[in-house]
């Protein structure tokens, strides 16, 4: 996965510090000081955070941590970023939509309408990534990428989980098409 990126919104000082320690960061960061290259530079990008003081606050940005008091520990400031990319991501991942579907990671919840359906972790792993192809997967590609095998192993496992997950589809929403079944694989 790629690094998060933080964008500090006129805080060119902060900016210098975390340059220094750049090397212990579990993310990649910019300095702004023109709002229209910041939200410019927002658009190109999805995993990020605006970082900024409340005088600097951007109205109606979802995606923002905004700095109460300074001077503040720098420990504490990247405390504070990485509490925040967890929210984001945690929010992100409550919300997914797959063509008349939404899925709820975190609850592992998929709604139409008002019928849901509680699925396994592995059947959201599966989902996600066939939602995520752009081509029909096999087997094989299920097992390393869903399932973490490196090998061809002897198991009918990734056919098991299909099975049982689309049943479980059709049952509940009478949808007897969400996962496919072609001669490359399987798809949404």
């Amino acid at each position: 996965m790629n690094k998060p990126n933080i964008l500090l919104f006129k805080l060119p000082e902060l900016f210098k510090i975390l340059n220094e320690l750049k090397e212990y960061i579990e993310f990649e960061f910019y300095s702004f000081s023109n709002k229209d290259d910041l939200l410019d530079f927002k658009k190109k990008t999805e995993n990020y955070l605006i970082l900024l003081d409340s005088k600097n606050e951007i109205k109606n940005e979802k995606f923002q941590l905004v700095l109460e008091k300074f001077p503040n520990p720098i420990v504490s400031i990247i405390e504070k970023i990485n509490i925040a990319l967890l929210k984001r991501n945690y929010s992100e991942q409550s919300n997914i939509s797959i063509g008349h579907y939404s899925i709820d990671v975190n609850s592992r919840i998929i709604k139409n309408n008002k019928i849901s359906l509680k699925l396994t972790e592995r059947e959201i792993e599966i989902i996600i990534f066939l939602n995520q192809s752009k081509s029909a997967q096999n087997i094989e590609s299920l097992q390393k990428q869903v399932w973490g095998h490196n090998l061809n192993l002897e198991t009918h496992t990734v056919e098991t989980h299909i099975y049982r997950l689309r049943k479980k589809i059709l049952e509940k929403f009478k949808d007897n098409n969400f996962i496919k079944s072609v001669k490359e694989g399987y798809s949404i």
